[in-house]
Parts: structure tokens; C-alpha cells; sequence
């Protein structure tokens, strides 16, 4: 007996089919090689759980109330977490800091990149990344995303990656520090010199890649992230609200105030909470995630370029927080 799903799923492969063919051409035409064409098309099939995954991620106009940002940070900043990445930052202060010289990102920073990541590797998760990136084009939601990235997985074969090492997350990124296909043709640096850029094997590319992407992405060197303050009770936050609007992901920038030196912050009664500061010239936005009374931040443009990696500020605020503790 067929399932009463049969009919439908039947359907859908043989729409994924149609739509393969319609893919191998934009492939071809974006300069693909027909031979890295004829060997991965004829092994594609739909893959239903990532489109079911996708489908399951929350929207853009989701409305629901933003949580407190102190549960996250007790399970992203952990002590296990603090220990692995203290014992991946001596182990690999070598490399660091050359990275670090040749970057100016710190070298506490990338090690808590690759924390998040994947806890340092120890994860990285295991769906086939041509299988899933097709699927999820052929779903259509974000074709123009999958579907560019798919055709950049194929680039990377071209380039001589290999399709056992193109594993990954159900929704295309891989490696230690889990770039998507685009980002490694980009962004991804061989570190050991061996002619190789190896996110998914070797530590000295994984960190190089990281370290290449926050330069991209405008780190400036010699300025923190960030730092904990205290807001004084009575602070009249409609003086400093942002009245700008982010075109990208509005949701992450709302939250901030609007920028000001720190000079300004001080004059305001904002203080670091462990007499850290930064120089008063700097400019930084303040946030406070878990509301007014708790310990809220003074970002500076340098938690901008975290953002780029994963615009979240839960995301971006433990990677600080982790970077900070890793070097402590």
C-alpha cells in the first residue's frame, strides 16, 4: 500500500528533478565545470527534513517577547566552555599570535568564534551540504540564497575540495568555523601553508579564515568589543534613544541605543563595572539585554563586525563575554 503521503512526495522529487536540470544550467552559465556537473546532479534527491527545518525557523516579523539574555549566557559561557577554549588559546598561541600581527583581530576573539561555532571543533555537523543547499533551493523560500550557494558548493569541488569534506549544518555552513559555500571561496585562507585552505581539519586555516573574516567584515584594530557597565538608577534613556532604523536585521539594532564617545557615556553616569574602560574618544552604543537595574554594555563598532558573523546579540555579546574569559 502507498502511504498517504506517497502521491505527494512522489510529486515533490519529481519537482526537485525539474528543478535540478533548471539549477545545472544557472550552474554551467556561472562557470561550473561540466564534469563536476555530471558527477554531483545525478546523486541529488530532495531532502524533506531541511526544507521542514527552514520552514520551522522564525520570521522576520516575528513579534514574540525577547528573553532575558542571562539564561543563554550561563549555557554559551560555561565553565567547560571558558576551560576548552583557555586550553585551544595556549595551545595555539603560536599561530595566534601571527594571526593576530597580521590582522589585528585578538587572538582571544577567534578562539571564541570557533567556541560557538562548533565548540572547537567537536561538532560540525553532518548533512550533506549539496543535498540540503538544493533542497532548500528547490523549496523556493530563499531560492536565490540557496541556490547561489549551492552553485558555490560546486565551485568549491572545482577548486579541488573534496564532496566527503562538503558536511555540514541542514542549512549549508561547514567547517570549524561554519562558513557557508560563498563565504569560503571569499574569505577562507590557507594558514599552514600548504597550498590548502582546510577549515574542516586544520587549526591554523580554521583561525587564519576567522581572522581573514572579521578583517573583511571592517574590524578595527586596538579597540575592544565592548564593556560592562552600570546604568545609574533614574537614567533618562529617551535622551539617547536610536532613532535610526537598520535595514538589517532590524530587530538586533532596535535594541541599541544611539552612538555616543564614551566621554559622553561617563558625563552621563554610565561606568564600566570592573574599572576597565575605553578611551573617552571611541564611540559605542549602550544595550542593556536583560532590561533596566541588570548589567547592560557599551558596544563599540567592533561588536558590529560580530554581528556580521551571527546578527543576534545574544550571539554576539557571549562571543565577547567568552573572548574575555578565554584571555582572563
Amino acid at each position: 500500500m502507498l502511504s498517504v503521503g506517497g502521491p505527494a512526495v512522489a510529486q515533490d522529487d519529481a519537482g526537485f528533478q525539474s528543478y535540478m536540470r533548471e539549477l545545472r544550467q544557472q550552474a554551467l552559465a556561472d562557470g561550473v565545470s561540466a564534469r563536476t556537473a555530471d558527477a554531483v546532479f545525478p546523486t541529488l534527491t530532495l531532502n524533506p527534513r531541511v526544507i521542514e527545518l527552514d520552514r520551522a525557523q522564525p520570521g522576520a516579523t516575528n513579534s514574540s517577547a525577547i528573553p532575558a539574555f542571562a539564561p543563554y549566557r550561563t549555557q554559551h559561557v560555561d565553565a567547560a566552555r571558558i576551560a576548552r577554549g583557555r586550553q585551544t588559546y595556549q595551545a595555539q598561541r603560536y599561530r595566534l599570535q601571527r594571526i593576530e600581527q597580521q590582522t589585528g583581530v585578538p587572538e582571544s576573539v577567534m578562539v571564541a568564534i570557533w567556541g560557538h561555532e562548533t565548540n572547537y571543533g567537536s561538532y560540525t555537523g553532518d548533512f550533506d551540504l549539496l543535498r540540503s543547499l538544493a533542497s532548500l533551493a528547490y523549496e523556493g523560500r530563499r531560492r536565490s540564497l540557496f541556490a547561489g550557494e549551492f552553485i558555490a558548493g560546486l565551485k568549491m569541488l572545482d577548486r579541488g575540495v573534496t564532496r566527503s569534506q562538503l558536511k555540514g549544518s541542514w542549512a549549508g555552513a561547514m567547517g570549524n568555523p561554519q562558513f557557508l559555500p560563498s563565504i569560503y571561496l571569499r574569505i577562507a585562507r590557507d594558514g599552514d601553508g600548504d597550498g590548502r585552505a582546510d577549515i574542516w581539519n586544520s587549526p591554523a586555516d580554521t583561525l587564519a579564515s576567522i581572522g581573514n573574516y572579521f578583517v573583511d567584515a571592517g574590524w578595527r584594530a586596538g579597540q575592544p568589543w565592548g564593556v560592562a557597565v552600570n546604568v545609574p538608577a533614574g537614567f533618562d534613556r529617551s535622551q539617547v534613544r536610536n532613532r535610526l532604523v537598520s535595514p538589517r536585521c532590524p530587530r538586533v539594532f532596535e535594541r541599541h541605543s544611539g552612538w555616543r564617545t564614551i566621554a559622553e557615556w561617563r558625563t552621563l553616569g554610565v561606568s564600566p563595572q570592573s574599572g576597565r574602560s575605553l578611551d573617552g574618544s571611541v564611540m559605542a552604543t549602550l544595550l542593556e539585554p536583560d532590561g533596566p537595574g541588570a548589567t547592560a554594555y557599551l558596544l563599540t563598532s567592533n561588536y558590529r563586525v560580530i554581528l556580521d558573523y551571527n546578527c543576534s546579540n545574544f550571539y554576539a555579546l557571549s562571543v565577547g563575554l567568552l573572548a574575555d574569559a578565554v584571555e582572563r
